[in-house]
């Protein structure tokens, strides 16, 4: 996962057999995901990197929601199951700018991908072509250096972000920064403890479903009205300028 053609939870499941990155089973993460993300979208949308569709599938109410992956496997399935969704076209894309959408969105959203890529700027620079001018980037990525472990090797994260260092990436790739912050504080905790003190390699999944169903809605509750100085994620608005 060193290139424009190996990102998100498809092109990993082609390469393993299985994905150690996916969402499934965590339906309260999910829904926060959407719920912050949702309000910088706009009417149509772009999601580079879609994988098997979990975050698509909840995410409601547009005009037009064009979903993408690199690996043809997850296209296919992302097409059998969105196949009664008027509003969603299901595409192969590939972040090199070669192939920019035809006709540009108002929003891209990519969850989970610009850390697998050797050059993040030339990427958001790729991504910026299928967006039409003041429309934003949607960017949810993994947080903090210090949390970088086996995990993240095993699922090809180069890096891990700080609001800095991705609001450097976004401003070098010639966007605005409309926001950069850290998101989902106990569950940077967690991660720290469990990955980085506690060796862990590979998420449990009793303790994942456990953290969804009690963690994430206390999450949800105190980041709504506290800014949180640390999180297990990073969540940045770009600006197309």
């Amino acid at each position: 996962m060193h290139d424009h053609d190996s990102y998100g939870e498809g092109a990993f499941t082609a390469a393993t057999g299985r994905s150690l990155e996916n969402d499934r089973g965590k339906p309260n993460y999910l829904r926060y995901q959407r719920e912050l993300i949702g309000e910088h979208c706009g009417r149509t949308v772009l999601e580079v990197g879609a994988g098997l569709g979990e975050f698509a599938e909840g995410f409601t109410g547009l005009d037009r929601y064009v979903v993408t992956d690199v690996d043809p496997g997850a296209v296919a399935r992302m097409r059998r199951r969105f196949a009664d969704r008027p509003e969603i076209e299901v595409d192969t894309f590939h972040i090199d700018g070669s192939t920019p959408l035809s006709e540009p969105v108002e929003s891209l959203v990519s969850i989970n991908v610009l850390e697998h890529i050797d050059d993040d700027v030339a990427a958001l620079r790729d991504m910026a072509k299928s967006v039409v001018p003041e429309g934003t980037i949607v960017l949810w990525v993994p947080g903090y250096q210090r949390l970088y472990g086996e995990f993240d090797r095993k699922v090809g994260h180069l890096r891990r972000y700080t609001p800095h260092t991705i609001s450097t990436a976004v401003r070098a790739a010639g966007l605005r920064v409309d926001t950069a912050r850290p998101v989902n504080f106990i569950g940077g905790l967690a991660w720290w403890a469990a990955v980085r003190k506690g060796g862990v390699r590979t998420p449990n999944p009793k303790l994942v479903s456990l953290y969804d169903r009690y963690a994430v809605p206390a999450t949800k509750s105190i980041e709504r009205f506290v800014t949180v100085p640390f999180g297990q994620s990073i969540l940045c608005v770009a600006r197309v300028v």
